[in-house]
């Protein structure tokens, strides 16, 4: 194995961009577009629920990523804090959630192109000719990850740059040439009700697009000065991007012929609808505009896969350091890359990219298993208050109010994923289950007994995913609707308050691995 260390070549501008950057993807060329189908003008409080529900996740990342910066840092948390189990658990999940966003970015690529190729989408769904494509986008993204962490975040944020401008001046200039009032009351601001504004949520790409603010956190290990530059990444990327996406949302349904709702929100239509951001500015008369976005829809989009193929590497590189994949996972280039996660990164988001070659199909998705992923955080932020207390390990950035800010954003989470409804609940934790039986399985012909595995510290997740599939099944999306939103929200608090009090008694009373690794890098 390669004695190459990752290097910290990360400055505070590299994680800023790196978290700007997963977030300016594919979401704003396509998020405006779906939200509104969904829940009309009241979309714009879908984006402004998503950024806040996502910024109390951030808040806690912020404190737990400068006490343990390293690449993967997602995966160590629950390891530190409930052993090995829970962490292998969770590094599934995590495995799950990151590999099937470059397959979404190249998805997203390739949609857009079809306005030009019509054979290689219809209907928003890849032909077998645009799946290859994707396939060969993905290949590419990877390419670019051979090279040294300083120059894959240079390329980054040279991208960031373009992406940023491009919106921007999109807002401006759609709101300057054609900004109908009447759009906004036509149909009734929510036409779906407080149900579509909730659905909208985690179905149109919201969350998809800010759970990219956790790029900074899996490459923390390769910042110079995490301690200073981790919360500022996080905490600004979001911020940041709450105001972006709410000015796109805004542009966009003003900018609306009056046509386009002949039909109604969830009938939305209109001449280039495929690519709505520039079908829209070829409709205004705007083709310099026009131009721009179907180039932005390479450069936005392939910026972000690069990105997420870079932290996707790092995630199983830190599951294989921490024994939860093979080892082998951990071999690094002469550069410092992890090429064996990169190539498992690869392979396993065709697996995603073959059976949803769908933009919308794969996000909806990706934004409840995303979710889940970093719910763990405020679990273990509450859990280390606890076992590391702060008179004796000081935090480098401390959370303040923690004791209300992590519930809350535990049942955020929780909520995120109950808004997405039962189909997609009963896919994700049918996944996991198999998963899991398959591992039991494994240990169990390998070792004749399962008492070896870390059954306490793992107990409280048992309850806490069939609770969560349960309450979403019985909802009001695809389920079977005897809990509405207000009652499936009541029950989703309460299911979260006490899982986090269940979760407390299970932790490592006396986390010894955690002690030893806050003192290696205080």
């Amino acid at each position: 194995m390669s004695t190459t260390s990752l290097r910290r070549d990360a400055g505070p501008i590299g994680l800023l961009f790196s978290s700007i950057g997963g977030m300016v993807g594919s979401g704003w060329l396509f998020g405006a577009l779906n939200a509104a189908k969904i829940a009309g003008p009241a979309s714009l409080i879908s984006w402004v629920i998503g950024g806040l529900a996502v910024l109390l996740l951030a808040f806690v990342y912020a404190e737990l990523s400068t006490m343990f910066p390293r690449p993967g840092a997602v995966i160590l948390f629950p390891q530190l804090c409930f052993g090995d189990l829970a962490a292998r658990i969770m590094s599934w999940v995590n495995f799950l959630a990151y590999v099937a966003v470059a397959p979404v970015e190249a998805v997203a690529v390739v949609s857009y192109t079809a306005n030009f190729w019509p054979g290689l989408a219809q209907g928003g769904v890849l032909s077998g000719a645009g799946i290859a494509a994707a396939v060969a986008l993905m290949a590419l993204f990877t390419v670019i990850n051979l090279f040294a962490i300083r120059a894959v975040l240079a390329v980054n944020s040279a991208i960031t740059w373009w992406k940023l401008a491009v919106p921007a001046a999109t807002v401006a200039a759609l709101i300057a040439v054609h900004f109908r009032v009447q759009n906004f009351t036509a149909y009734g601001f929510a036409p779906t009700g407080a149900q579509g504004v909730l659905a909208a949520v985690s179905g149109s790409g919201i969350i998809f697009t800010y759970l990219g603010f956790r790029q900074a956190i899996e490459l923390a290990g390769e910042s110079g000065n995490p301690h200073r530059n981790l919360p500022f990444a996080i905490i600004g990327s979001v911020l940041f991007c709450m105001l972006l996406y709410a000015g796109l949302q805004l542009a966009f349904i003003g900018a609306l012929p009056a046509g386009a709702l002949a039909h109604g929100w969830a009938g939305l239509s209109f001449p280039g609808v495929s690519g709505p951001f520039a079908g829209l500015a070829a409709l205004l008369g705007l083709p310099w505009l026009a131009a721009t976005l179907y180039a932005d829809a390479a450069i936005s989009p392939g910026g972000a896969g690069i990105i997420y193929n870079t932290t996707a590497a790092r995630v199983i590189y830190a599951s294989a350091e921490g024994g939860l994949m093979p080892r082998r996972l951990t071999k690094l280039s002469a550069a410092g890359v992890p090429l064996a996660s990169l190539g498992l990164a690869f392979v396993a988001g065709l697996l995603f990219l073959l059976p949803l070659p769908s933009w919308r199909q794969l996000v909806t998705y990706i934004s409840s298993i995303g979710v889940l992923a970093y719910g763990v955080g405020p679990v273990a932020l509450a859990c280390f208050r606890t076992t590391l207390p702060e008179a004796e390990y000081p935090r480098p950035f401390r959370l303040a109010a923690a004791r209300v800010l992590a519930p809350a954003a535990f049942i955020v989470g929780n909520l995120v994923v109950f808004w997405a409804g039962a189909a997609v609940a009963n896919h994700l934790f049918c996944t996991m289950a198999v998963a899991f039986a398959v591992y039991c399985g494994w240990e169990l012909a390998k070792r004749h007994t399962l008492s070896h595995l870390a059954w306490r510290g793992a107990a409280w997740m048992f309850p806490y995913f069939f609770g969560l599939w349960l309450i979403t099944y019985l909802g009001p999306l695809h389920g079977r609707g005897l809990l509405g939103q207000g009652s499936g929200a009541a029950a989703i608090a309460v299911l979260s308050l006490a899982i986090l009090a269940l979760a407390r008694r299970c932790a490592l009373p006396d986390p010894q691995a955690a002690k030893a690794r806050y003192h290696n890098v205080a």
